[in-house]
């Protein structure tokens, strides 16, 4: 397992942006990695993790060495797609409404955009969630 500041900087950088542009969010240190809140409510969570840490986790896991994760909420309609996409989405296994989603070369920053935005939604305050700009 990972500390706080284990995920790496390029990670870092491409998710600050598109969760602090949502509406009265915040980025705090999690008990491990790094979270992003909509007042109390966390909406997405990146952390470090080794293949032999919990099962959800090595499901993801692609090989022996350290990986990231991104965990976030899904509107109940999304999930069984993500889910039935298969990697770098699983289910993590706590929470009717999380996702997980392995992080690599290969991630598809656009997609991790549009579903942190959507996670954001979940659970923001309606009058916050009317104040951001959703694709299609």
């Amino acid at each position: 397992m990972s500390g706080p500041g284990d995920v790496p900087s390029a990670y870092l950088e491409r998710l600050r942006p598109v969760c602090l542009g949502l509406p009265e969010t915040y980025e705090e240190p999690a008990w491990v990695g790094t979270r992003w809140r909509i007042r109390s409510r966390t909406f997405a969570h990146v952390l470090t993790v080794g293949p032999d840490h919990q099962a959800a986790y090595a499901r993801a896991a692609a090989g022996d060495e350290p990986f990231c994760v991104l965990t976030f909420r899904c509107p109940g309609d999304e999930i069984g797609g993500l889910l039935a996409a298969g990697p770098p989405f699983y289910s993590p296994g706590w929470g009717a409404d999380v996702v997980g989603m392995a992080l690599d070369d290969a991630t598809d920053w656009a997609e991790v955009a549009e579903l942190l935005t959507e996670s954001y939604c979940v659970l923001a305050p309606k009058k916050l969630v009317a104040r951001v700009d959703r694709p299609g």
